[in-house]
């Protein structure tokens, strides 16, 4: 069980400690959520698997734009399973999971706040907005990096094998991926819980950045573990035409809705909606 660890500084909420191999857990209790929610659920991975088929239609002939594009895909993916925490709250609270959860979390999500001049009213769109602002230098980097230092236009995925994975001289692909994990590392570490919570209480942004800091830096081996499943699940769902992000970016969208229940202590945070009151 996840053991409770004082972090209250700063007025930070408190996080917990988890087993290393927690995040097998959050995946398990991702496809009950799935198994139990359905088409509903199946229906965002479909929706995003055609929005990463369309980054492939557009960069089909432009692998060294594909690359970052991809890339830069995932470091929105938190925002973009919004709905999705959305529906697991409300199966963990015995609510019905309907497409109104998911209306709701999308058009009415503003109608929980009691102040729209408040610190919190935009906490949400601001987040989105500072995560796309990430992806786009990321890719703009990537497309530099790729189209200034490669030896031959890379155009094809298979340009991008030979002469940037497997070139025998120079040291593209390791300072592609150098770069690439000093921009995603942070970004995980800022976004772990950060939408969840959001959805869920009704705190300051920067509060719910610095709360996901410290579920990372309070569990490093379980999150190192998480980020490597979700990399790896990622990866293989983009490989059959991305066939596969149908049924796995839902299952990581519901698990990260565990992942952050187990990690942030939420007692003393107002919920987002003043009818529930829960304080664990």
């Amino acid at each position: 069980m996840p053991s409770p660890t004082d972090s209250r500084s700063f007025g930070l909420p408190s996080v917990r400690r988890v087993p290393v191999l927690q995040p097998l857990v959050w995946l398990r209790r991702g496809w009950q959520d799935m198994r139990a929610i359905g088409w509903l659920s199946v229906a965002h991975g479909l929706a995003l698997a055609l929005f990463g088929g369309a980054i492939v239609a557009v960069a089909r002939e432009r692998f060294w734009l594909l690359a970052g594009a991809l890339s830069g895909f995932m470091v929105v993916a938190p925002v973009l399973a919004t709905s999705l925490y959305a529906l697991s709250r409300a199966r963990e609270r015995g609510q019905p999971t309907s497409f109104g959860v998911v209306a709701k979390t999308w058009l009415n999500w503003q109608q929980s706040h009691i102040n729209k001049w408040g610190h919190d009213y935009w906490c949400m769109a601001q987040f989105g907005a500072l995560l796309a602002i990430a992806a786009t230098g990321w890719v703009l980097t990537s497309a530099a990096l790729i189209t200034l230092m490669a030896p031959v236009p890379i155009r094809m995925p298979i340009d991008f094998l030979r002469h940037v994975v497997a070139a025998r001289e120079g040291w593209l692909f390791e300072l592609w991926l150098l770069l690439g994990g000093a921009l995603a590392a942070p970004i995980f570490a800022s976004s772990v819980v950060t939408m969840p919570l959001l959805v869920d209480r009704r705190v300051p942004l920067p509060m719910a950045v610095l709360t996901s800091w410290q579920a990372v830096l309070a569990n490093p081996v379980a999150m190192g573990l998480w980020a490597a499943l979700i990399l790896a699940l990622a990866l293989i769902g983009m490989v059959p035409l991305m066939l596969g992000l149908i049924p796995l970016m839902p299952l990581l969208g519901h698990a990260s809705w565990h992942a952050y229940r187990d990690l942030v202590v939420i007692s003393g945070m107002p919920p987002r909606e003043s009818q529930f009151t829960e304080t664990s």
